[in-house]
């Protein structure tokens, strides 16, 4: 017996990660959109054309599709992000839910999903998610929001994100249940649990396989696509030896500045920039900055400035870099840390970082898939994609209780 196919939009889409979960799991995406150019290509080479490429808030209802039963999204969470210190509920991308909103709205499915970053609980004191959860509920929809660890659900990835489901037909939203334990001690038993699957189980047999851009073919047959990487793996740079304040350096650079006659433009005119010089000569804390020894020899010659600052400023040593974050080895032995859209963290051979491909399995795309675009293109869109297994776990759940109703409906 055929399986019945439910219609779905997605919102926010990417590269469908979370599309590519609900298909497996018996759902139809006959409407999809994003803004993100090599995103949108990936989708449409990998999944189908349905995909709109657009901005969400200039695309009316009207051009969507009716008679829809889902509608599902991750809306952009960099505003809510707890990566980002200087979130706030002025940021506009926080409102960007607003338009999935919108299109619940007008479409009327029977159910949504809505996925974002763990920060969304707590930003403005828990008052964020609180306020988008009403936002669904005014709309006649029951709505829960939970975090869930895509690790416990067999993605060998430990990545916290809120997933928020709501419905319109009066029934508990299916959650899906834990298959797998994490380090952790929430579980008072592992029973029926399996163990977490492991960075090495999923991506050990590319480790020694050699990086490229050109789609690779192994012994066993198995074509491997996007298998490139960054190699920037040092854990030192070149800086200042000496700490020098950018105020005082603003105000030494003006002063010579207006003495010499040379308006900011002209300073950048001189040097071929656009804009640049203007932060020379500006004292806040965002956008000031000092220029690099070899603008400042420049500098010197066109403004004549004296010998003041020459040492502060342009003696430079070799550092250490401190930033943890961008020197981590990836966990081995258990579930990688979260997949981000910026540097991935560095192998266990020191030698380089994931390759892309190692990105995309740690966050279970199919093997098949083929990511369009450049190097940090292609982290980008991995980064910012829901793991699929996680999403074919959540959809599972909701294509049950579809199928349920309709049964318990059907008999009434």
């Amino acid at each position: 017996m055929k399986k019945k196919s439910y219609k779905v939009i997605s919102l926010f889409s990417g590269a469908g990660g979370m599309d590519i979960g609900f298909i497996n799991s018996g759902f139809e995406i006959i409407w999809a959109n994003d803004f993100f150019k090599e995103a949108v290509e990936s989708y449409k080479n990998n999944i189908g054309d349905h995909i709109v490429l657009g901005d969400i808030t200039k695309i009316k209802s009207s051009e969507m599709p009716d008679d829809v039963d889902l509608v599902i999204g991750g809306f952009p969470c960099q505003g809510f992000s707890v990566a980002n210190t200087k979130r706030s509920m002025k940021d506009e991308r926080n409102f960007l839910y607003k338009e999935m909103l919108r299109v619940i709205k007008d479409k009327k499915p029977k159910f949504f999903v809505a996925e974002n970053v763990k920060g969304i609980l707590s930003m403005e004191h828990g008052k964020v998610i609180e306020m988008i959860k009403k936002d669904f509920e005014s709309l006649g929809y029951n709505v829960d929001a939970r975090l869930l660890n895509a690790a416990e659900y067999g993605v060998p990835q430990a990545r916290e994100r809120v997933v928020i489901i709501g419905n319109r037909l009066g029934l508990e939203n299916p959650y899906p249940k834990a298959t797998h334990w994490v380090d952790s001690k929430k579980y008072s038993s592992k029973k029926g649990l399996k163990k977490p699957i492991t960075v090495e189980e999923t991506i050990g047999f590319l480790s020694n396989v050699p990086l490229s851009y050109n789609p690779i073919t192994l012994d066993n047959g198995m074509i491997i696509y996007n298998h490139m990487a960054a190699t920037n793996v040092y854990d030192k740079f070149w800086g200042r030896k000496y700490n020098v304040n950018q105020h005082d350096i603003c105000d030494y650079l003006k002063l010579w500045r207006d003495k010499s006659g040379y308006t900011t433009k002209k300073v950048d005119d001189h040097f071929g920039y656009k804009y640049t010089a203007g932060h020379w000569f500006r004292k806040d804390n965002n956008s000031g900055s000092i220029p690099k020894p070899s603008d400042w020899w420049e500098l010197k010659k066109i403004l004549g400035f004296d010998d003041k600052y020459d040492k502060e400023v342009t003696t430079m040593v070799e550092k250490e870099i401190k930033f943890e974050q961008s020197l981590r080895i990836t966990n081995w032995d258990r579930p990688s840390d979260t997949i981000t859209a910026t540097s991935p963290e560095i192998h266990v051979n020191k030698e380089r970082r994931l390759s892309a491909r190692e990105c995309a399995m740690l966050q279970t795309f199919p093997m098949d898939y083929r990511f369009e675009g450049s190097l940090n293109i292609v982290y980008r869109q991995i980064g910012n994609a829901v793991p699929v297994k996680l999403a074919e776990q959540i959809s599972k759940g909701i294509y049950d209780a579809l199928v349920e109703y309709e049964k318990k409906e059907g008999s009434n």
